[in-house]
């Protein structure tokens, strides 16, 4: 590309009968870039046909496999491609997924970041994390992670149920781990906590509320679809699945209890914490304590079974 001046400089001399040959020796061009200016001043060249990628008629499917796992890998989306006939390389899938999450970060809306008063606020939920083998038989296994907002002190049970009393009993234990019940007590839309919705018109379940009266706890429900509303517990979640779940093996319910508790205790509470910048337990004990009521709630689960000719029942069945 030339500038306007060597432009103007090409037509002048052309209009003065100079010959191809003559602007270019005066000018010092080549005679193929005197001509193409004195066709086109302006220089455009054609526009160049777009590219023809393999990916192209399979983009549709990798949009929706990104919808649903948003941190998927280039190698699985490969291997989803292929089972459809996909026949290019890894390289063209990890390009589109880069450029695809670029315009997501790009695009992605801003929130400002929430803290809490010492001791007002715990989040709550849970996440599933596969299940458990008992000889032939396997049942799910859940985590309910209990957060305090101010301190990032962290509490961790695992299950096989969600249930109404399950989920209480767990409360229960981290108040008392906690040695001290919050304000309030942020959850998502779980039917154990909410049972309907009418826009900000919020029923919550009857016994969670029973369960919370003693404790003076008021509970908080995030809007639906809303994640950053309790954005400490989901990145405590996701913490607890990369830091704490990888490359173990248990035995049982209580064995996995039994190593989350250390690595609660060692690894968890005591790291230094990206956002605070402090441990969360040197963080927690400046939190003035409000006494648990006395009287505990009762939360041991009881059921109703079928009491066999043998007098033997049947139980530890997984019905979440």
């Amino acid at each position: 590309m030339i500038d306007r001046k060597t432009v103007f400089e090409i037509h002048r001399l052309k209009n003065v009968e100079y010959s191809e040959r003559q602007i270019a020796r005066e000018l010092r061009l080549g005679r193929d870039t005197v001509k193409k200016y004195l066709e086109n001043p302006e220089g455009a060249v054609a526009p160049k046909k777009p590219k023809v990628s393999k990916l192209d008629a399979y983009c549709e499917m990798t949009d929706s496999l990104l919808k649903e796992y948003p941190f998927i890998q280039a190698p699985v989306v490969l291997q989803r491609l292929q089972e459809n006939g996909f026949d290019g390389q890894i390289t063209i899938v990890r390009d589109y997924l880069r450029k695809r999450r670029e315009k997501v970060l790009k695009n992605r809306q801003v929130f400002i970041r929430f803290e809490s008063a010492p001791g007002r606020q715990m989040q709550v939920d849970w996440g599933h994390f596969d299940a458990l083998s008992y000889g032939a038989t396997k049942r799910k296994l859940y985590a309910l992670a209990v957060i305090e907002s101010y301190s990032r002190m962290l509490y961790v049970q695992f299950t096989h149920s969600q249930r109404q009393e399950v989920l209480h009993q767990a409360l229960l234990n981290a108040f008392r781990f906690f040695g001290t019940s919050p304000e309030e007590i942020v959850v998502d839309n779980m039917l154990t906590a909410v049972t309907e919705r009418w826009g900000r018109l919020i029923r919550f379940n009857d016994a969670f509320l029973d369960f919370l009266r003693p404790f003076k706890i008021t509970p908080v429900a995030c809007n639906i679809r809303s994640p950053q509303e309790k954005g400490k517990i989901e990145r405590s979640i996701q913490y607890i699945r990369r830091n704490f779940w990888p490359a173990r093996t248990f035995a049982d319910l209580m064995d996995v209890q039994n190593q989350v508790n250390q690595w609660r205790d060692t690894v968890a509470n005591v790291r230094i914490h990206q956002t605070t910048g402090e441990k969360p337990q040197d963080r927690f004990a400046k939190i003035i304590p409000r006494p648990l009521p006395e009287g505990l709630p009762d939360c041991r689960e009881a059921e109703t079974v079928l009491v066999h000719k043998d007098f033997a029942v049947i139980f530890g069945i997984d019905k979440s």
